[in-house]
């Protein structure tokens, strides 16, 4: 006998459409939101990056492709991993087949890591990803747009992330507010990694968004930690199943790890 409660379908029904009027609305409070993040005003992007891709060194314009807008995802993947963040693994493994929806609505898309470009080129390869994804690695890119950072930042409260400023890490290099003094999922996932925590954690996840207007590049938008959220794919259909994500540790690994048994 399951513990949850049960009801006839006439009483579901009803519960259901009370759930339904709730969902309505949120569907009009994320229009309005989205509405919003396209009011922002813009930002005038000046300073030069240089990135390595499959095709050479590009700018940032470059990466364009000839279209107005860019979406960049951030993904966690240091020069000091051995592989790439699992949790931003999973999220690709959900935005690898848009883009060429993207790109044929005037949108370019890539992925941005400081890893070099061949540890990039041999991972996707792994993960049978199609997507463009290019090194920021020798430029500033990551460090102005507070998606990397040095153990100087991490060890004297300099990280700012996710709007906002993080405390210096206080036990042998372990934050306690991210990593419960280094044991956790965080610890788990930096394992996964190749890494300790400290390496892990230079490096953070993120979105950002650009255009071009007039031969001008502009920052228009970033979004950051749980801001992913609506972004990671599996998670949006876990919130639909019974038990929804119904998670007590780490249980997600990359799609080639699971066991097949």
């Amino acid at each position: 006998m399951t513990k949850h409660r049960t009801a006839t379908r006439k009483v579901w029904l009803g519960e259901r459409l009370k759930l339904l009027e709730a969902e309505k609305e949120l569907t009009r409070r994320s229009d309005e939101l989205a509405q919003r993040r396209q009011a922002l005003p813009w930002v005038r992007v000046d300073k030069e990056y240089r990135f390595d891709t499959d095709e050479g060194s590009a700018s940032l314009a470059d990466l364009f492709q000839g279209r107005s807008q860019l979406l960049v995802y951030h993904f966690m993947f240091g020069p000091d991993y051995a592989a790439g963040c699992p949790s931003c693994s999973s999220i690709a493994d959900g935005f690898n087949g848009i883009v060429v929806h993207l790109e044929h609505h005037d949108v370019a898309f890539t992925v941005l890591s400081r890893a070099p470009l061949a540890k990039l080129q041999t991972y996707k390869r792994r993960m049978g990803w199609t997507f463009p994804w290019a090194s920021s690695l020798g430029s500033d890119f990551n460090l102005d747009f507070n998606i990397s950072f040095s153990e100087e930042q991490q060890r004297e409260g300099g990280i700012e992330y996710n709007y906002r400023r993080e405390a210096g890490w206080e036990v042998a290099g372990i934050g306690d507010s991210l990593t419960k003094r280094g044991e956790g999922p965080v610890a788990e996932i930096a394992a996964m990694t190749g890494t300790d925590v400290a390496t892990y954690t230079r490096e953070r996840p993120g979105i950002s968004a650009f255009v071009l207007e007039d031969d001008a590049l502009y920052h228009t938008y970033s979004t950051y930690a749980r801001g992913l959220d609506g972004l990671w794919g599996m998670y949006q259909w876990l919130d639909r199943a019974p038990k929804g994500r119904n998670e007590t540790d780490t249980w997600f690994r990359r799609h080639d790890e699971y066991d097949r048994g």
